[in-house]
C-alpha cells in the first residue's frame, strides 16, 4: 500500500503552490498525550528497513527509565523528521512503552538527465546535490531543480523549464530523472543609452563589451545577457569619456529588462557626461636631489590646450617613471596631482616626482607551468633576485613572457617578502597548446590556388626550441620548410638554428622561366638591449634556372642552368613599436647586408636598409584603430671580382612592394619579349592610412587607403640593347583595402591604379590575398 501511494505523495510535494518544494515534510501526526507520571519503559522502534533501530532512539529526546514528558515526545518527532532519513514518523504509546512507527526516505538509484543539448550530462551531475545511494526528499529534488534552471540562466536561457520525475523501484529505491526543456537563449534585444549628448548610441555600443544579438553572431557570447557584464561595460564607458574630456561623468545605471516573453533583455545604461575640459597647465615638481625635471618635459605625452585624456594621465606617469628610472633612480615615484577649474573647463596637472619605498626583489617563485621549464621563464625576465624593485621592467617581463605564445595567462603579482624592503614575485602561468597541425588552402595573386600542411611545435619538450615542417603546394610556387630554433642556446643570450628548403617558383607570366631553389641555412642571434638585436646566416642554395621559354628574351635564355649561392649576411634591427603583430606606434629601421663570394657561382654585395614609423591618430578620432604608417626602404647589388650577378639575385618591383604594378611589373624590362630583368637598385615608400569600417568589430573587418612610390634601376652593362629599357623614372600607386580576419584565416583585398608608369609597365588593378588554417 505505501509503495504504491509513493508516487501520488511526491507529486503532491512537488507540485506545492508556486512550484517549491516544502523545506520538510511536517509530521502527520503528533504524539498522544502522555500518562501523568508514567515512566518510560522501553522504546521500540517498528518500520525501518535500512537504518538500525538503536539509530532511530539515539535521536529521541527521552531513553527507558525517564519519566514520559509530552514536550520532550514532541521534541523528538521533528527532530527525526529533520534528520531526512524519513518520509513519515508517527509516536505512540501504550503504557510504558514508547512506539516509534517510521517510513523511511528512499534510496537515490541514479540520476539522470533528458533533454538537455546545450549542457552536458557531466555539468548538470556536477551541479546537483543528489546522488546514487544518497537519501532522496522531495526537497532537495526541488533543489536540484532550482540549480539547473540557475544553471540555464547564467547561459541565457531563461524560459528553461526543468520537472523532476521519480521512477519508484524495488527495495525502496527510486530513479530521478530531470526533463529539461531548454527553449531559446534571451539574448540582448536592444541596448539603449540614456543622457548621452556628445556621442551617439551607435558609437557607444562600440565602446562596451556587450552587443546585440544579430545574425552574424553564430559563435560570439557577447550578445548574452550577463549581470557582471554589464558593470564591465559601465566601467568602458567611464574610461570612454574620460578619455575624451569629460572628467565629470558618471555612469549612474545599468539595468536589464527582460521581455514579457522572456526571449530577449532590453539594456539601458544612464550617463551624466557633465562639462568637457581641455589642458591647462602642466607642470613638473621635483622632490629627488640631483634630478632636473625639464629632462624629462619632453616625455609627457600632453600639452596644454588638448583635450583632458585620464587615460593620457596614467601613460604619463608611466612614462615618467620608466625614464627617471632609467635615468639612475630606481625607486623614484611620480603622482599625479589634478586640480579642476570648472568655470574655464581646464584641468591643470601636476606630476610630482618624489623617492618611493625602497624595496628589492627577494625572490621570484614561478607556478603553474607543469611542461614548460622554470630556465625557460626565468630568461625572459628583465630583472633577477636582489635587483631593485622597478615595476617598468616587471611590465616588460609580463609582456615578454605573454608574447612568447606558450601560455594563455600570465600574472606577476608583488608580495610582501621576509623584510619590510624585500619583495616576492609571485609569477603565476596557465599553459596552453603548443603544437600544431595546420591544414589549409586558398587563393593568392602571386601564388595562385594553394594548399599547405604544416606541423610545428614552438616549445618543444619545454624548453623553448621552435621545430617546424610545412608545405606549400602552388599554381606558381610550392614550397617545402624544416626549421629549427633555439632561442637561448647554450643558456646564453644567443638564438640558433637551421633551415632546410625546397622551392620551385613559376615565373612564366613574368619573366618566361622557372626556378628551383635546393639549399640550407645555418642562424643565430643576439640582443644587445630590448629593442637592438643582431642576426647572423650562413646560406647555401642551388638555384636552377630552367624551361627557358623559346621566345624569352636573350638575356633571359643566358641565365639558364645551376648555379651554386654561398653567402653569409647579417641583419641589424632597431625596434621601439609597441606592438611586433599589430603595431600602433613607435617605428622600426632594419638594416642588411649579404655578402656572396665565400666559394659558389657568384660573388656579390648586396644591402638593404628599410624602416616603418607608426603614427596613431586615436587623440583626432577617439579610435585607437586609426593609424598612419609610413615606411620605406633602399637597396643596393654591387657584384665584384669576375663573377657576375644572376637575375636571381636581383631586386624586383612590384606587387607587394608596388601596389597597383603586377609582380615585377616595373623596372628594367626587355620590351621586346615583355620580360622583366630585375635591377641592382631599387627603392620604395608607402604611406598607409589604417582606418575601421562602421561596421561591428566582430566581422574583423578594416580598411585601408595608401600611395606607394618606387623606383628600381641598375642593370649590369651586358645586359643592353635597343629593346632593354632601364630607366629610375619612380612610379605611383595609390589605392584603397580591406582585411578581414575571419574564422578561416586572413583576406586581404586591394584596388590600386598605377598612376605614374611607363608604357611598357605592367599593372594590376585588383589584388587578393587569401589564407586558411582548420
Amino acid at each position: 500500500m505505501l509503495r504504491a501511494l509513493l508516487p501520488l505523495v511526491f507529486a503532491v510535494v512537488l507540485a506545492a503552490p508556486g512550484g517549491e518544494a516544502q523545506a520538510q515534510p511536517q509530521p502527520r501526526r503528533a504524539p498522544p498525550p502522555a500518562a501523568a507520571g508514567a515512566t518510560v519503559q522501553a522504546i521500540e522502534v517498528r518500520g525501518n528497513q535500512r537504518i538500525e533501530a538503536d539509530t532511530v532512539r539515539s535521536y529521541m529526546l527521552l531513553q527507558p527509565g525517564d519519566p514520559m514528558d509530552q514536550e520532550r515526545l514532541d521534541r523528538s518527532l521533528r527532530t527525526l523528521f529533520a534528520t531526512g532519513l524519513f518520509r513519515d514518523v508517527e509516536i505512540t504509546t501504550e503504557g510504558g512503552r514508547v512506539i516509534v512507527q517510521v517510513v523511511e526516505n528512499p534510496i537515490v538509484n541514479r540520476v539522470a538527465f533528458e533533454g538537455n543539448r546545450k549542457i552536458s550530462d557531466d555539468v548538470l551531475r556536477n551541479e546537483v546535490t543528489l546522488r546514487p545511494r544518497a537519501v532522496f526528499t522531495p526537497a532537495a529534488a526541488q533543489a536540484d531543480r532550482n540549480r539547473i534552471l540557475e544553471l540555464y540562466a547564467r547561459r541565457g536561457r531563461f524560459a528553461a523549464q526543468v520537472e523532476p520525475k521519480i521512477i519508484e523501484l524495488d527495495q525502496n529505491r527510486v530513479d530521478v530523472v530531470f526533463e529539461i526543456v531548454e527553449g531559446e537563449a534571451a539574448l540582448v534585444a536592444r541596448i539603449n543609452f540614456v543622457g548621452n549628448r556628445a556621442f551617439s548610441d551607435s558609437r557607444l555600443k562600440e565602446i562596451i563589451a556587450t552587443r546585440e544579438a544579430a545574425w552574424y553572431r553564430p559563435f560570439s557570447t557577447a550578445d548574452t545577457y550577463d549581470p557582471e557584464r554589464l558593470n564591465f561595460d559601465r566601467e568602458l564607458l567611464r574610461r570612454y569619456y574620460l578619455r575624451n574630456g569629460y572628467a565629470d561623468v558618471q555612469v549612474t545605471g545599468a539595468t536589464a529588462e527582460l521581455a514579457p516573453d522572456r526571449s530577449g533583455f532590453f539594456i539601458t545604461y544612464t550617463i551624466e557626461e557633465g562639462p568637457r575640459y581641455r589642458v591647462g597647465r602642466v607642470d613638473l615638481v621635483s622632490r629627488l636631489r640631483n634630478f632636473d625635471p625639464a629632462t624629462v618635459r619632453g616625455e609627457v605625452p600632453i600639452e596644454e590646450g588638448d583635450w583632458y585624456d585620464g587615460d593620457a594621465v596614467e601613460r604619463s606617469v608611466q612614462v615618467l617613471t620608466d625614464a627617471i628610472q632609467q635615468r639612475g633612480f630606481p625607486f623614484a615615484e611620480v603622482t599625479p596631482r589634478i586640480e579642476r577649474d570648472r568655470e574655464a573647463r581646464r584641468v591643470n596637472l601636476t606630476f610630482e616626482i618624489g623617492e618611493g619605498p625602497r624595496a628589492y626583489i627577494e625572490r621570484i617563485e614561478i607556478t603553474g607551468n607543469t611542461r614548460t621549464l622554470d630556465r625557460v621563464i626565468r630568461r625572459e625576465f628583465r630583472l633577477a633576485e636582489g635587483d631593485p624593485f622597478i615595476p617598468a621592467q616587471i611590465r616588460r617581463s609580463r609582456q615578454r613572457l605573454r608574447e612568447l605564445g606558450y601560455f594563455s595567462s600570465v600574472e606577476i603579482t608583488p608580495q610582501p617578502g621576509s623584510a619590510p624592503d624585500r619583495v616576492i614575485l609571485n609569477t603565476e602561468v596557465t599553459e596552453r597548446a603548443t603544437g600544431e597541425i595546420s591544414l589549409g588552402g586558398g587563393y593568392a595573386t602571386d601564388a595562385g590556388f594553394l594548399a599547405d600542411f604544416g606541423l610545428r611545435e614552438r616549445n618543444l619538450l619545454g624548453t623553448g626550441v621552435d621545430g617546424r615542417f610545412n608545405i606549400t603546394l602552388a599554381q606558381r610556387r610550392s614550397q617545402v620548410d624544416i626549421s629549427v630554433t633555439d632561442p637561448a642556446f647554450l643558456e646564453r643570450n644567443l638564438a640558433a638554428g637551421f633551415d632546410l628548403f625546397a622551392i620551385q617558383r613559376n615565373l612564366l607570366t613574368i619573366a618566361s622561366y622557372e626556378e628551383r631553389r635546393y639549399g640550407g641555412a645555418l642562424r643565430i642571434g643576439y640582443e644587445f638591449n630590448e629593442y637592438l638585436r643582431q642576426s647572423w646566416a650562413y646560406t647555401l642554395v642551388e638555384r636552377n634556372v630552367y624551361n627557358v621559354q623559346p621566345d624569352a628574351s636573350r638575356f633571359i635564355q643566358e641565365q639558364r642552368g645551376k648555379t651554386l649561392l654561398s653567402q653569409i649576411g647579417q641583419t641589424i634591427t632597431y625596434d621601439r613599436r609597441d606592438s611586433r603583430i599589430d603595431p600602433h606606434s613607435g617605428y622600426v629601421v632594419r638594416l642588411g647586408t649579404d655578402v656572396a663570394g665565400l666559394g659558389g657561382d657568384v660573388a656579390y654585395v648586396r644591402a638593404r636598409l628599410d624602416g616603418a614609423y607608426y603614427i596613431p591618430l586615436e587623440r583626432f578620432f577617439g579610435n585607437p584603430d586609426y593609424v598612419l604608417a609610413i615606411s620605406a626602404g633602399v637597396g643596393i647589388l654591387k657584384p665584384f671580382g669576375s663573377r657576375e650577378d644572376r637575375i636571381v639575385d636581383r631586386f624586383f618591383l612590384g606587387g607587394e612592394n608596388l601596389r597597383g604594378f603586377a609582380i615585377g611589373g616595373a623596372g628594367p624590362r626587355d620590351v621586346l619579349t615583355g620580360d622583366t630583368l630585375g635591377g641592382r637598385f631599387i627603392w620604395t615608400q608607402s604611406t598607409e592610412f589604417r582606418f575601421p569600417l562602421p561596421l561591428p568589430q566582430e566581422l574583423g573587418l578594416s580598411g585601408r587607403a595608401f600611395v606607394d612610390v618606387g623606383s628600381l634601376s641598375g642593370l649590369p652593362s651586358a645586359t643592353s640593347g635597343p629593346t632593354v629599357r632601364d630607366e629610375a623614372t619612380p612610379r605611383v600607386g595609390a589605392g584603397i583595402g580591406v582585411s578581414w580576419r575571419s574564422p578561416f584565416g586572413v583576406i586581404n583585398i586591394d584596388l590600386a591604379q598605377a598612376v605614374v608608369k611607363r608604357p611598357y609597365d605592367q599593372t594590376q588593378v585588383f589584388r587578393l590575398g587569401f589564407g586558411t588554417r582548420f
